[in-house]
């Protein structure tokens, strides 16, 4: 069942809401990404908060006017009617009041969530509300959903990852530097009001595949991920929406495998999951490979300082500093220096004199800032710079 819905074959509806709910994902991701460089996260969880009271309102107003309650469009209009409204009241609180964004983030996604809690409340007592099943909205679901409902959802995550591309350029240079921005011409009202419509724009569409409570995670996870694996900006927005898609599809695939499974919550476990992946294993900043430079760098500090013994007439004792040098073919087993490591222990000895040199005098000040003390000085310095070390050296200092 789990490998027929990984390959798109339990049917044409739930191939179209596994397909939906990855470009939501790309585009989620994609577009997560500017808020978490330019640290405005807590922005995208008081925009989801604020959509359920208009989600609540727009079931009651359609249904009001006799039609369909549960009609997705309308639904997800009173939703961005709602999340804008909440998002001009975070504006307003930070700019025309002494409180800080966060403060103000807090204030309104409680108040507006408080609002809808209530609102739904009074739905699951109204004749026309008691089978509305708008309490989906909360945590998504996309068992039952149709055909229609899964195209507007594609196409809303489609249309915001065209924006993303549009908008790529000054949205990045304002999360990084708005300073700078504004110093190309850039307004940063309307950059920042574009930002966050495409975070709003994301958070409706998503809002029946993931839920208001958690489409924070889909616009922030994925970027967090990406970030391990890149320091090129453009490169994150890419490998942020691949990482979106991602978790969209198997979320989706997954509890299309079985009625009661969640969609929102086995999305963002995905994403959780390619995270994880990430922390560990990223070439770059992964903890994996911090853990082998860790060690590489340990083996060059005892291998510096088992050539210094050397050098200094010592025999090595220390376990772990002779193992390196055995295996290095710069020690005997009982300590002494091979012909090998006598001439190393020579270089790094001359070295360790130079350091002297570097270190001490002005003139060097830049090239002693780039030596991590473990290099050997002629793959840092010029042939010119060896030469002048060289030359303060004295007698003891002839190679």
């Amino acid at each position: 069942m789990l490998w027929d819905a990984l390959t798109l074959q339990l049917g044409y509806n739930a191939t179209l809401v596994t397909l939906g709910a990855t470009m939501l994902g790309v585009g989620a991701g994609a577009t997560g990404t500017y808020l978490y460089l330019g640290k405005r996260a807590l922005v995208s969880d008081a925009i989801s908060h604020a959509t359920l009271p208009g989600v609540v309102l727009g079931f009651m107003v359609m249904v009001a006017l006799g039609g369909e309650g549960r009609f997705l469009p309308g639904l997800m209009l009173g939703a961005a009617l709602s999340a804008g409204l909440g998002l001009l009241a975070v504006t307003g609180l930070t700019t025309r009041t002494r409180l800080h964004e966060d403060a103000a983030i807090g204030a309104v996604l409680s108040v507006f969530f408080g609002f809808g809690v209530v609102l739904l409340t009074v739905v699951q007592v109204m004749d026309a509300g008691r089978q509305a099943g708008l309490e989906t909205f909360l945590l998504g679901a996309t068992a039952g959903m149709l055909r229609d409902e899964a195209l507007t959802i594609a196409a809303g995550g489609a249309v915001v990852l065209a924006l993303v591309r549009l908008l790529h350029r000054p949205m990045i240079l304002v999360a990084f530097d708005p300073e700078y921005a504004v110093g190309q011409g850039m307004r940063l009202a309307r950059v920042d009001l574009a930002m966050m419509g495409l975070a709003l724009a994301i958070t409706v569409t998503g809002l029946k595949v993931v839920g208001l409570v958690l489409i924070v995670a889909l616009l922030i996870i994925p970027p967090v991920a990406a970030r391990f694996w890149s320091e090129r900006a453009g490169h994150v927005v890419m490998i942020a929406g691949a990482i979106g898609g991602v978790a969209g599809y198997l979320g989706a695939a997954v509890s299309a495998t079985a009625p009661d499974l969640p969609t929102g919550p086995l999305i963002v476990l995905a994403a959780f999951a390619l995270f994880v992946l990430s922390l560990l294993m990223a070439p770059g900043r992964g903890v994996l490979a911090a853990a082998l430079r860790h060690l590489r760098f340990q083996r060059r500090v005892h291998l510096r300082q088992g050539l210094l013994a050397l050098a200094a007439g010592q025999p090595v004792y220390e376990p772990l500093t002779l193992r390196l040098m055995r295996r290095a073919g710069l020690a005997r087993a009982d300590g002494v220096a091979t012909e090998t490591g006598r001439a190393m222990a020579a270089r790094a000895r001359l070295d360790e004199r130079r350091w002297q040199i570097l270190r001490s005098d002005p003139a060097f000040e830049a090239a002693a800032a780039r030596y991590d003390g473990l290099t050997p000085l002629d793959e840092v310095l010029t042939g010119d710079q060896i030469a002048a070390l060289d030359r303060g050296l004295g007698p003891e200092g002839a190679v």
